[in-house]
């Protein structure tokens, strides 16, 4: 861990974030060397932490040996620029085992993805977290989405059960959940945009004090996604209006056309910029010819911009 509690909480409370996508190689085996490029490449670009393994990098298709690899390669890449986030999840022991995995491997802390399948109640979830957070000494930022999603009253009890515990991340997009769960437990956490797309609830999520957000379309659109991120902290209305009707609202459009494109659109659009990283891995697909043509013109759409 290269960064100290009160570090990672302003990097990931004020700032873009960045969430690049995991690379495969033609055999569908993890690819270091591009992997490595790809972090490289991230990092020049002005961005205050790096989330490895996510959502967007496929966390629920990695196994815990590729896990390690992906890890170990990120903290040694980004060599202590910015913080570096890793995740965990699925259940408490799985949980376990990758933040320890996290821990070992000089991550500045984990993002906690919600248990896996079943549907949950609000003091099993928050045991199932607390269990986890207890398990390792890095930060955690608890992913509110999916069948994992907390109330303002459960979060606040685990953020007094965990004292590492120093953020949540919304992946539901209930600004209403959002806004009392900010009220109730106040600047105890950090909060962080996390719905797929983040940037089409940005101003929403401005509008009650959520500085930053999580952005995958970095991955292959990165000026303009800092462009974007920019102009909204600087209150151009303008230029945040104009992005999102020519590229955030058509792009959004395409995802919907299927589930799981939140993820293959991001890989198929890395692939469109020439820094290609394989393909998602099943139950995950990939975009039809015609809709990567689609892409290709949004990313035409948003250099111009």
């Amino acid at each position: 861990m290269n960064f100290t509690r009160d570090d990672v909480m302003k990097a990931v409370g004020d700032g873009l974030l960045s969430f690049p996508i995991t690379d495969f190689d033609a055999n569908g085996s993890f690819d270091p060397e591009s992997y490595r490029k790809r972090l490289e490449w991230f990092t020049s670009h002005d961005i205050s932490a790096v989330f490895v393994a996510g959502g967007t990098g496929e966390f629920f298709n990695l196994t815990l040996d590729e896990f390690r690899e992906v890890v170990t390669l990120a903290v040694k890449t980004v060599n202590g620029k910015l913080p570096v986030i890793a995740s965990a999840g699925l259940s408490v022991g799985s949980g376990k085992a990758f933040a320890r995995v996290a821990e070992e491997a000089g991550a500045d802390g984990i993002l906690l993805m919600p248990p896996y399948l079943t549907e949950c109640p609000q003091d099993g979830l928050v045991e199932y977290a607390r269990q986890i957070c207890d398990s390792t000494t890095i930060n955690v930022i608890y992913y509110n989405r999916g069948n994992g999603v907390l109330e303002a009253d459960a979060v606040q009890k685990l953020a007094d059960a965990c004292p590492n515990l120093i953020g949540l991340k919304d992946g539901k997009g209930d600004i209403q959940l959002l806004n009392k769960i900010i009220k109730t437990v106040g600047d105890r956490l950090v909060y962080v945009g996390g719905v797929p797309t983040a940037e089409i609830f940005a101003e929403a999520y401005f509008s009650i004090g959520v500085n930053t957000y999580s952005s995958a379309v970095f991955n292959f659109v990165p000026e303009m996604a800092v462009k974007f991120y920019k102009a909204l902290r600087q209150g151009d209305s303008a230029t945040v209006k104009k992005i999102t009707n020519e590229f955030f609202i058509p792009f959004v459009n395409l995802r919907d056309t299927k589930k799981g494109y939140a993820v293959s659109l991001i890989k198929a659009g890395a692939d469109l910029i020439g820094r290609p990283a394989g393909s998602v891995r099943a139950p995950l697909e990939m975009p039809t010819s015609e809709e990567r043509n689609v892409l290709e013109r949004l990313i035409g759409t948003a250099n111009s911009l």
